[in-house]
């Protein structure tokens, strides 16, 4: 082989290999994002039913039910418009309480269920994600409107 055809078959092995590494990266990328939704856009449809996304707003009041095994825990997730049925085998956070904001992370079932696979309440009383607040906010106009 000529020096020149060797340099050239170099440059094409990097160049592949580069390709290659790129293309692993994007696919990890791809299959660890995770986008978030409201209940609201969850029952429009809005929500992947073939992948993991997050679910937030508040933890409604008196829907907490736990199971024998200690372990799970039914709840509703709601925007005050729309809410969804949560479910969740785990141990909760120390600052998951009713009426209170939260973020789960999890898929669809089958009978329309959130199975959450993680559960993030929030830290600080001021906090919560703008798409909740947004929602929240959005909500509260409407129920003045009435």
């Amino acid at each position: 082989m000529k020096p020149r055809h060797k340099k050239l078959a170099f440059i094409g092995a990097g160049v592949a290999g580069i390709a290659v590494i790129v293309a692993l990266v994007m696919n990890a990328f791809r299959s660890n994002l995770v986008f978030f939704f409201t209940p609201s856009q969850v029952i429009a449809r809005q929500a992947p039913v073939d992948r993991a996304f997050r679910i937030g707003g508040l933890v409604e009041k008196g829907s907490l039910k736990r199971e024998n095994d200690g372990l799970t825990v039914h709840f509703v997730v709601t925007d005050t418009k729309h809410d969804m049925n949560v479910t969740y085998k785990g141990i909760l956070p120390d600052l998951f309480k009713e009426g209170k904001g939260v973020v789960a992370q999890g898929r669809l079932n089958a009978d329309g269920q959130f199975v959450a696979d993680e559960v993030l309440a929030k830290h600080d009383e001021n906090y919560m994600p703008p798409e909740v607040a947004n929602e929240l906010k959005a909500a509260k106009a409407d129920k003045t409107k009435l």
